[in-house]
């Protein structure tokens, strides 16, 4: 018999469950998600309603800004992104466009580090956002340095969904993109995920050679051609990646 709190794992299997794309949720909602009767749903969503974390609305209940605390204990505590914050900071400023650090997480690219160009119109990623691994060039590049078996088990499962008109959504071309990315080391997507986003990584490998992270640029179509990035961004980016590796 373990001694692990089912009530905490049954409350952070809920806060898990909300997302951009579900906002808000009843106890039905919540149960479902968290894969737990509606009697322990409510209880664990009145728990956290009680502890400031949910606030309710009638039916309905939604997570406030303290939520957001748990998510800071890890931005500050965490080593990486950490560390990746002043490199990222630099790698901006010397390329003019935003640049990221991203990790394998679940099939997505989760974003630990960002530094954000300030336009009119920014690039839709935030720090903290996830993405699918199989159409990113963070994705790519972090699949590519994860051992085989596990990379396999990625991609016979993936499903890939078409967003614009040069999504790849075939496990051959995928899987195709993501040896390219292993040989070459690094990856390039060009409107994939988004029209008019273009985006380059390159891993980050700590002293012992395993790729522990990826770090990226992304940028609108109309700032720069695939040429220009291979001429000046990829160079860039190879520098502080390798800066970033050596203090891991």
């Amino acid at each position: 018999m373990t001694e692990g709190m089912g009530g905490l794992a049954k409350g952070l299997a809920i806060i898990e469950a909300f997302s951009t794309e579900r906002t808000r949720m009843t106890v039905t909602d919540a149960a479902r998600a968290a894969g737990i009767s509606p009697a322990a749903a409510r209880r664990c969503l009145l728990t956290l309603t009680e502890l400031g974390y949910l606030v309710q609305q009638n039916r309905y209940f939604r997570p406030t800004p303290r939520m957001m605390r748990l998510a800071e204990a890890y931005l500050d505590a965490a080593t990486l992104p950490t560390l990746a914050q002043p490199i990222v900071d630099a790698g901006r400023d010397e390329l003019g466009e935003s640049v990221s650090v991203a990790v394998y997480d679940e099939g997505t690219s989760l974003f630990v580090a960002r530094a954000e160009v300030h336009r009119l119109v920014n690039t839709g990623v935030r720090l903290g956002a996830r993405l699918p691994a199989y159409a990113t060039a963070t994705g790519r590049v972090l699949l590519a340095g994860m051992p085989d078996e596990a990379r396999e088990t990625y991609l016979a499962g993936c499903v890939p969904l078409r967003t614009t008109a040069n999504t790849l959504t075939t496990l051959a071309e995928i899987r195709d993109r993501v040896d390219r990315a292993g040989r070459e080391g690094y990856a390039v997507t060009d409107e994939e995920l988004e029209p008019g986003m273009r985006s380059m990584a390159v891993p980050v490998t700590d002293a012992t050679g395993r790729v522990q992270a990826a770090m990226s640029v992304g940028l609108f179509t109309a700032r720069a051609t695939l040429t220009d990035m291979h001429t000046r961004h990829l160079p860039a980016l190879r520098r502080h990646a390798a800066t970033l590796g050596r203090m891991l």
